[in-house]
């Protein structure tokens, strides 16, 4: 029988590419599961589950992000463990940008590589982001 050996990635062969998404009329958590599948780095064949080998995401018009049905009565709950500290806001309130951001944040898995990962997340609501010296690749949502 052949021998076959699982290759892990070391931290010298990591690299973190920059991909650019166009949020133009995608919807929320299709969008989201894209994104936090590229920060982790599971769509790499040489995906490493100990090593943060995810890229760059530029997120651009992420004001323009599908959000149906009655979904903007949606309520957002807080609470600092204090009596009476309860806080809510309601989605119609919160940018599409922080709803980006907060639904990324949970489907990323919850370890010490979390905010590694969530800092390589940058989201701009129009057409213009900084990131243009990086030259991001353009990707579509599939």
């Amino acid at each position: 029988m052949a021998e076959f050996k699982t290759y892990a990635k070391k931290a010298g062969e990591v690299e973190h590419r920059w991909v650019l998404v166009d949020a133009s009329g995608i919807p929320l958590g299709r969008l989201a599961s894209f994104v936090a599948s590229r920060l982790t780095g599971k769509y790499d064949p040489g995906y490493t589950p100990h090593m943060d080998s995810g890229d760059y995401v530029v997120v651009i018009n992420a004001d323009k992000i599908s959000y149906g049905g009655d979904r903007t009565s949606k309520m957002y709950y807080r609470h600092s463990e204090h009596p009476g500290a309860l806080k809510e806001i309601s989605a119609s309130t919160v940018s599409m940008s922080e709803m980006l951001e907060r639904s990324v944040s949970g489907m990323l898995p919850k370890n010490k590589l979390r905010s590694e990962r969530l800092a390589r997340l940058r989201v701009f609501a129009s057409s213009e982001h900084d990131h243009l010296a990086q030259q991001p690749k353009k990707v579509e949502v599939k």
